[in-house]
């Protein structure tokens, strides 16, 4: 039986040992780094990679931002909030070019004393002066009696402007609700304002249209009448004194400050109503101050009329008249758009009645001629009037008082 005998020594065997442990672990370490530098590559490719496409990407979205940005109208069609944005401010800076036949029939003198218009020219824009509406007009007055060329006709006029007013408001509830305008009906079929004996003012509340009732109310809590075949509720525009206040009473409708609670009224926007009880609590004295002026230049009344010049003729029925050109500023709150239920007034109350095609016509007619030679009754009659007088050869320029 063989026998081996180990001569190497123990330490030796540990040496060994450790020799190969060395070895294994710094092949491991090799493997390990040569690992690590692999993925360091591959992070560093993926990494640069990115970044080459995310440069590619800014410059292709500034590129596109750039060509976007270089059409004018981007911010109005880019949203939906733009275009919501864009239809309020169309519908805050939209005009109502009717309103000049309205705002005519308040101002041009009726009865004895006319004056008409032969050619009408309506700048809604306005001047480079006041950017606010012009009317210009050459015109005919015609005192209607002797003399027919009186000045008195046209200087009347002029001082008029300053005590034209407008007014406009909304319509409300008994409970203080703003009801549509296009549940309104202001108008009888001859396009007349809709008014009393006593020349107060109403409107009907047609209730069948969808929205024309807040939700909390009911149509059984209003007397209705008919109009036209239809159920309508009675609102007054001018307001019903004796009817609306009630002396020490709990349920009043009107109290002397002008509020109005608990009826269906018209909130204007223009007028306010005062009353006063000193002399007698039961039935107080009203008053009511307008500050919305109808004609004015700027923030004054001051020469919203300017008369450019004026001369002696004769009508298409071959009267004497007083032919002039004039220039009218208008305020501007008058024709806006969003500024309901608008009339204008005259100094003695006198409103428009109609757009009606009978009374627009009768706004106008056929340019007066000039006198023809020979003509001496034309020729030689002075248009009285203080200081301005005027004859057919000695046309002159005035301003507006």
């Amino acid at each position: 039986m063989a026998r081996e005998i180990n001569l190497v020594p123990d330490v030796k065997g540990e040496m060994i040992k450790a020799l190969k442990m060395r070895n294994f672990i710094l092949f491991v370490c090799i493997i390990v780094a040569a690992a690590s530098v692999g993925v360091t590559v591959v992070f560093g490719l993926i990494m640069g990679g990115q970044q080459l496409a995310r440069d590619g990407k800014k410059q292709s979205i500034e590129e596109l931002s750039s060509k976007l940005n270089s059409y004018s109208e981007l911010g109005q069609t880019l949203t939906i909030k733009n275009q919501v944005e864009d239809i309020s401010a169309i519908s805050d800076n939209k005009q109502v070019f009717t309103r000049t036949f309205n705002l005519l029939s308040a101002i041009l003198p009726t009865g004895l004393d006319t004056i008409r218009i032969s050619e009408l020219r309506v700048n809604l824009s306005g001047d480079e002066e006041t950017s606010q509406p012009t009317l210009n007009f050459d015109a005919q007055a015609n005192a209607g009696k002797e003399p027919y060329i009186d000045y008195n006709v046209l200087d009347s006029f002029k001082k008029s402007m300053q005590f034209m007013h407008y007014d406009y408001g909304n319509y409300v509830d008994k409970d203080g609700n703003t009801i549509p305008s296009y549940c309104m009906i202001e108008k009888g079929v001859d396009g007349a304002m809709l008014r009393d004996e006593k020349n107060n003012y109403y409107a009907y509340w047609t209730l069948k249209e969808d929205g024309c009732l807040a939700s909390d109310v009911k149509a059984e809590d209003y007397t209705t009448e008919d109009f036209n075949g239809e159920k309508v509720v009675k609102i007054w525009r001018t307001p019903q004194y004796k009817t609306w206040y009630k002396a020490n009473s709990d349920k009043t409708n009107m109290t002397l400050d002008g509020t109005i609670t608990g009826v269906p009224h018209f909130e204007s926007q223009c007028i306010t109503y005062t009353g006063d009880d000193s002399s007698d609590k039961n039935n107080p004295k009203w008053s009511s101050d307008n500050q919305c002026n109808l004609i004015t230049r700027g923030d004054s009344t001051a020469n919203s009329i300017v008369i450019i010049e004026s001369s002696n003729g004769r009508d298409a029925n071959e009267e004497l008249v007083l032919r002039f050109t004039a220039t009218i500023y208008v305020n501007p709150e008058f024709y806006k758009f969003n500024n309901h239920h608008m009339i204008a007034l005259a100094p003695s109350g006198r409103v428009n009645v109609t757009d009606s095609f009978v009374q627009i016509q009768s706004m106008f007619e056929q340019r007066a001629s000039d006198c023809e030679e020979g003509d001496t009754s034309c020729e030689s009659t002075v248009n009285s009037g203080g200081d301005e007088t005027n004859t057919n050869n000695n046309n002159q320029t005035n301003g507006g008082s």
